[in-house]
């Protein structure tokens, strides 16, 4: 199957089959993806790591549908229902849908009223009106079934569970239901209603309490938004394509001409769509268009994170950091060039003239004792107010005044990184540290942060979270080893994520700094614990030593090329 998948990724992104190949055996020899897009482009042909890791995304897909295909098969064979026709047609299927339908009629199943009729002995009833034939009177032939003992009062309940028997065989039809997919995909409506009752605690979904809207063409913020809604108990959904389309689907395949075992059939049908098919081929369209809507959102994110991460860094400058606040106040935090607190106050520039002016007369004295360079100001509650305050004082325009996004501070404030930081400072201290540092450096503050919680989106809590958090991670990755990081410096999150480390690396390398002083040389990373020859071919390249006795020790070039 590995053949067919490289083949097949290479297909469907426009690449060579060579290099999905290559990326394959790349990844299974752990090589991360900004090592495989910087350091292996010969193999891959300069592809970069957008691209790698939808090969390996889609990749993955494969593996998991080899997985379903393996116990889907199993299952078979051990109820002796494995033919050699069905596993070709298993092996042939290429999703996950696909492969479900073919595997739906031998699924085990509770007892389904076309589970019955057949225990009553109404198989070949079944049969017999399926065949359509003209000379067939369904009536006379269903008398023939009618039988007490077995259930079966009447020629109307003969005729009942036969088509109960058709209905089930028609929902169970693969390609009925690829045909009736499509169908859906297409041509589907989607239908908002509010609950009834909940209009006014469901008022924020006003815009959605009569929406009708073709899926193909709905937004996937909107998508969302409504799924959203359905999740809260306020909003009522369907999804379906226009009724009599849906049955002219059916009849193609199942109508063979005009006759009264035909009028059976129809009847059958008829039930199947509303009984069967309708609902079961709504929640595959349901999982599509959320997974496309979720696709979307979640690239949202990942841009907007990149945007953010990758921001110009002021530098190593005097920082003084502002978390603003009305009813509590603004805290103050006096950086030094390293980030390192050396000052922390409050202030209270948004209340009474006296301590407005107690105010200015503070942070115009912090900026002469501190000889700061530059002023961060978080742009959450009361910013804009501060920001004004702030630029009323005056100051020389050598002092740059900044608005910083301030997402994710207070998740930063209550975490262990930041205990681990400043275990005697208050919560409020720390939020104002980490503003002034997103200034100096955003990516090296903001990696202490869970992507998620930097607030770079909507609908984070709606999007599939396993999918979010790969792409958040990749992203973050991505940015720290395009970059670079200084391992002298560098935090235990930053080093996290550095390729080929991750947290127990990251903590080792920090441990082995402290008791040895700072790293002189790339080679010298081999002597930390458990960091192994594949983990130093993979990060040494992203590691920089600035003041190394080999200049290349500063560079982007990987030791394997000096």
């Amino acid at each position: 199957m590995t053949e067919l998948h490289t083949t097949r990724v290479a297909e469907e992104l426009g690449l060579k089959v060579w290099q999905t190949k290559a990326i394959e055996v790349l990844l299974k020899e752990d090589a991360t993806i900004p090592f495989i897009a910087r350091y292996r482009k010969e193999q891959t042909g300069s592809l970069d790591e957008v691209v790698i890791a939808a090969v390996r995304d889609r990749l993955a897909q494969m593996a998991e549908l080899d997985k379903r295909r393996e116990a889907i098969l199993k299952s078979l064979e051990e109820r002796s229902l494995l033919s050699q026709e069905l596993q070709k047609e298993i092996a042939a299927a290429e999703t996950l849908p696909s492969l479900e339908d073919i595997y739906l009629p031998y699924r085990p199943k509770r007892r389904t009223r076309a589970i019955i009729a057949r225990e009553k002995g109404l198989q070949p009833l079944a049969v017999l009106i399926l065949a359509q034939d003209s000379m067939t009177d369904p009536q006379q032939s269903a008398a023939l079934y009618v039988n007490s003992e077995k259930g079966v009062n009447s020629v109307e309940e003969a005729l009942t569970g036969a088509r109960d028997i058709i209905a089930e065989l028609i929902n169970e039809d693969a390609d009925v239901r690829k045909s009736l997919r499509h169908l859906f995909s297409q041509e589907g409506i989607l239908s908002s209603a509010v609950i009834k009752g909940k209009e006014e605690p469901g008022a924020k979904y006003r815009d959605y309490f009569e929406l009708t809207e073709t899926v193909l063409k709905m937004p996937g913020h909107r998508v969302l938004a409504v799924f959203r809604g359905e999740t809260e108990g306020y909003l009522k959904l369907s999804i379906l394509p226009p009724e009599e389309k849906a049955l002219s689907t059916l009849f193609k395949h199942y109508v063979k001409s005009q006759n009264p075992s035909s009028d059976q059939v129809i009847l059958a049908m008829e039930d199947s769509y509303k009984r069967l098919l309708a609902s079961s081929i709504e929640t595959d369209i349901r999982h599509e268009i959320k997974e496309r809507a979720d696709a979307v959102a979640i690239r949202v994110f990942a841009d907007n994170l990149k945007e953010l991460l990758m921001a110009p860094p002021l530098g190593q400058k005097r920082v003084l950091a502002i978390d603003p606040g009305f009813r509590t106040g603004c805290k103050v935090a006096c950086l030094d060039p390293q980030g390192q607190l050396v000052y922390n106050t409050t202030i209270y520039p948004t209340f009474s003239t006296k301590q407005t002016d107690e105010a200015k007369k503070t942070i115009v004295d912090l900026i002469q004792q501190y000889k700061i360079e530059a002023i961060a100001i978080g742009n959450g509650t009361a910013g804009r107010e501060t920001e004004s305050f702030v630029r009323g004082l005056n100051l020389p325009e050598s002092i740059a005044v900044v608005l910083v996004n301030e997402s994710g501070a207070s998740i930063y404030s209550a975490s262990e990184a930041a205990r681990e930081e400043f275990p005697d400072q208050d919560i409020t201290v720390r939020g104002s540290v980490s503003i002034g540092r997103r200034l100096m450096d955003p990516l090296a503050e903001l990696v202490k942060i869970d992507p998620k919680s930097i607030g770079v989106g909507q609908y984070q809590h709606d999007v599939e979270q396993g999918k979010l958090k790969q792409s958040l991670d990749d992203t973050v990755m991505n940015c720290v080893n395009r970059v670079g990081v200084e391992v002298n410096t560098a935090s235990k999150q930053l080093l996290t994520y550095v390729s080929g480390l991750g947290p127990t690396l990251g903590k080792n390398i920090i441990e082995y700094r402290n008791q040895n002083g700072p790293f002189k040389s790339r080679q010298e990373l081999r002597k930390v614990a458990r960091l192994g020859p594949k983990a130093f071919e993979q990060a040494a390249g992203f590691l920089r030593i600035y003041d190394a006795q080999n200049p290349l020790d500063s560079s982007a070039i990987h030791p394997e090329n000096y």
